[in-house]
């Protein structure tokens, strides 16, 4: 019979009739009794005041009925510490009974109930757990020492228990390998001592053995641990690649990253080149192959991808085709799907790319994919000099779709063409200029903005197609203000007899009709430099541009080796270390990064700002930690006797100051500058 009856009874009087029941002398009567109690519980009523009849039904050999009564000592004992006490000579005499179920289950009970006075009665029987016969009791027990180390982290260190676990590494049956590797990493990671767990040589003939015959769940643990292992032999590098290699071929995707990164973290040490090759080309199946999963795995997936294309670009430079787009791909997979693209692009394989990049622009209907792959053209001209050409023909035949999206993306994307590959491509100038009634996003506005300012020379109306934006100066977003402002400059500079009235008018809303500092500033700096001196003017406004280059490092050297350690779990997804986006929990998750209590409380008492100034910098990776964390969270190197620095405090306020001072110190603004006007123009 199926047990929503359980949940199906709200009659009155219902506790005093279960107390009854629980007394019954029947166990298959009393079994149906705490059935009803479970239910209640789980139903959200209070049947806390049943809980010395509950206790009552411990002592029985019925497995079934022990494990409902367990299930409610650990709901209540929080709640009940005193009464729950009273079942622990029950625990303890569970945990030396002849059935493995029952001393296991004994144990993990125990462990369960979070209550400081039943963790001083579990060291004995754990004790005995561990060294137990059965594996499965040995792996359960294995759990509860991480359980209690939660609850008192002091009295495993004192009992010997990490000992014991370090011991069950060269257990002979492999759940009780890979529960002890996981309770020891668990523990490693909230103590925040990252030497408390680690493998020695010895160790790592048992773990690799073990990883053949364990749960994939516990090869995910036995993997992640070996990864930390660190050998400066080549050879017994080889040998843990080529030992792994084959977990690359699990269904499980955990198993399979896992396996990526323990090969990526050992791969650089093999010293044998054509070994190296060989295993790379065993990483790329794989990978390509998670990219048939669910979504969501494959989003995970190519998360990881990305940085592993950052530090070797070759693993999956032949299998571009398999990030292409499908139509039934979430736009989270597309988006992703092409920034790996972007990745792999090289000479040989561009064209292609372009082709598929042209038909995401034109034939999806997704806007932000389609401005993804617009900028992801313009990447590949920025990335490969020899596509730039065909990259630009590819954006000029968006810009005729007239698509008000695509055609402002394209502006921007150009803009950026134009900044690497200067005096190449300036033909298609008169095509962005007729567009101009097109644009209505700030960036846009201000790409070409800086197209007219930057060849204002070699666009006849140039002046007219200013004076358009001048009109509405006060409705600008202030980014398109700073734009125009400079190209209004820079065109003063190239043609100051056309352009005189336009820039007095541009500088005279930019300095007094407006309420921004940082427009005011470049007003006011611009005015005096044209008023002081125009030639030198000149040198600074019409400066050659600092050229864009492509940037394949998406996180810096030090961080991506970091995340690389990271591979298949949350930093490698998010792409920043653990420490910044988890929190210090029940667990203490990230207690190495989180602020001792007693640190904090002096700190937050002592009302002094100056303690925020004060940081160390990391001997291992030079980046600069808080003063109240003794790791570092980039390398999680120890701090050591690495000394105490301050950072200096910046004045602000100097550079706008002596600006707008210095221009307003001239008088009549207008009178000097209708006098650089006709020097500029003599000149």
């Amino acid at each position: 019979m199926s047990d929503a009856k359980y949940f199906q009874t709200t009659k009155r009087g219902e506790i005093h009739e279960l107390k009854e029941e629980l007394h019954q002398l029947d166990k298959s009567k009393q079994k149906e009794a705490v059935k009803k109690v479970i239910a209640a519980m789980t139903v959200g009523k209070d049947v806390s005041m049943l809980f010395p009849d509950v206790c009552n039904c411990m002592q029985t050999p019925n497995l079934e009925l022990k494990k409902l009564v367990y299930l409610y000592l650990i709901n209540y004992a929080k709640s009940q510490p005193d009464l729950a006490i009273m079942a622990v000579n029950t625990f303890v005499k569970d945990t030396e009974d002849g059935n493995p179920l029952i001393r296991a289950l004994a144990v993990r009970t125990m462990g369960c109930i979070r209550v400081e006075q039943i963790t001083e009665y579990l060291t004995s029987p754990l004790n005995k757990c561990l060294k137990d016969d059965d594996p499965y009791v040995r792996k359960t027990a294995a759990i509860c020492v991480c359980k209690l180390y939660d609850i008192n982290p002091e009295l495993v260190q004192d009992q010997g228990f990490l000992d014991a676990l370090k011991g069950l590494i060269s257990d002979s049956n492999p759940m009780v390998v890979a529960n002890a590797v996981a309770s020891l990493a668990e523990i490693s990671e909230a103590s925040g001592a990252g030497t408390l767990f680690s493998l020695a040589p010895e160790s790592m003939p048992k773990l690799l053995a073990a990883l053949n015959e364990c749960s994939e769940w516990g090869q995910v643990f036995i993997l992640d641990a070996i990864a930390e292992y660190r050998t400066e032999e080549a050879k017994e590098a080889e040998s843990i690649c080529e030992r792994v290699a084959p977990r690359l071929q699990h269904a499980n995707a955990a198993v399979v990253l896992s396996a990526v990164k323990v090969v990526l973290t050992f791969l650089p040490q093999v010293s044998n080149q054509d070994t190296v090759k060989t295993i790379s080309k065993k990483l790329a199946p794989p990978l390509v192959t998670l990219l048939s999963s669910e979504p969501e795995i494959q989003y995970v997936a190519l998360r990881n991808m990305q940085l592993i294309c950052q530090k070797w670009n070759t693993i999956l430079a032949n299998d571009t085709k398999v990030f292409f787009c499908k139509y039934n791909d979430p736009t989270y997979v597309k988006m992703e799907k092409v920034d790996v693209m972007v990745m792999l692009a090289s000479e040989r394989n561009a064209e292609q790319v372009l082709l598929e990049l042209r038909e995401y622009a034109f034939a999806e209907v997704d806007v932000d994919f389609v401005r993804k792959a617009v900028r992801a053209i313009g990447r590949c001209a920025l990335k490969i000099e020899k596509a730039a050409e065909r990259c630009v023909t590819v954006l000029l035949e968006c810009i005729q779709t007239k698509v008000a999206y695509v055609v402002q993306e394209s502006i921007v994307v150009i803009k950026d063409i134009f900044r690497k590959y200067p005096n190449q491509y300036e033909s298609v100038i008169a095509v962005l200029c007729e567009n101009l009634d097109s644009l209505e996003e700030p960036e846009a506005k201000a790409a070409l903005i800086w197209i007219v300012g930057q060849y204002a020379e070699r666009i006849e109306n140039a002046q007219e197609l200013l004076e358009a934006f001048v009109e509405e100066f006060g409705d600008l977003d202030v980014e398109v203000q700073l734009q125009l402002l400079t190209a209004t400059v820079k065109l003063f500079l190239k043609k100051p007899d056309n352009a005189q009235a336009l820039v007095k008018q541009v500088l005279q809303l930019a300095t007094t009709g407006s309420t921004n500092p940082d427009l005011r500033d470049r007003g006011y700096i611009y005015w005096r430099l044209l008023s002081a001196d125009p030639q030198r003017a000149r040198q600074v406004v019409l400066a050659e541009p600092s050229q864009v280059a492509y940037d394949s490092q998406r996180v810096d050297d030090v961080l991506l080796e970091l995340l690389l350690k990271q591979v298949s779990s949350l930093a490698s997804v998010y792409h920043k270390p653990a420490e910044t986006f988890l929190v210090d929990s029940g667990r203490q998750a990230v207690t190495r990064a989180a602020v001792s209590s007693m640190s904090l409380a002096k700190h937050l008492g002592s009302g002094d700002d100056d303690d925020d100034n004060e940081y160390w910098e990391c001997p291992g990776c030079s980046m600069e930690c808080s003063v109240f964390v003794q790791n570092c969270a980039g390398c999680e190197a120890s701090r050591g006797d690495a000394p105490t620095k301050r950072k200096d405090s910046k004045p602000e306020g100097d550079a706008a100051g002596g600006a707008a001072g210095g221009a307003g110190g001239g008088g009549d603004m207008l009178d000097l500058l209708g006098d650089t006007g006709g020097g500029g123009g003599g000149g």
